[in-house]
């Protein structure tokens, strides 16, 4: 378990406890998950303000209700690791504006995540595309979320 340093047991429970206090909210899904081939991938859209200032710092995210961060974990199947991949995609409003979402490799022990930074209006609804790619395999991430500025 020496991967499970203090880093990584705070990344967890922050991600728990905004999964958490986000079930509860019309604001924000859950996580979700879909199965892209031989990929779990696990994806979350929330806004900004829900990460500690020290968090958000750390990862060089600026904190605003009218930013919204994505987050893009994908796992093997099989035996559940975390993969290195490269991620491209955009989100694109109800009227047709793309804005392209540029994502940062965050590595936490043996956990990988991707994160981007969406600015968005109150009430904003962003259709979200993201192509995963390691080399030998290429999948499409899709996704609607509605952002609210809290």
């Amino acid at each position: 378990m020496e991967f499970f340093n203090l880093k990584v047991i705070y990344f967890y429970l922050l991600s728990l406890s905004v999964a958490l206090g986000l079930m509860f909210s019309s604001q924000v899904n859950a996580e979700q998950k879909q199965v892209l081939g031989s990929w779990d991938v696990h994806y979350i859209a929330l806004n900004s303000t829900f990460l500690t200032p020290e968090v958000a710092k750390q990862y060089g995210i600026v904190r605003s209700k009218f930013n919204a961060l994505i987050n893009i974990s994908v796992l093997d199947r099989q035996d559940k690791t975390a993969q290195s991949v490269i991620l491209t995609g955009d989100a694109r409003n109800l009227i047709g504006v793309v804005k392209k979402l540029t994502f940062k490799q965050v590595n936490e022990g043996k956990a990988i995540y991707y994160l981007a930074v969406l600015p968005f209006s109150d009430l904003e609804q962003y259709r979200i595309s993201i192509d995963i790619n390691d080399g030998l395999e290429q999948k499409t991430l899709k996704f609607q979320h509605k952002f609210y500025a809290d």
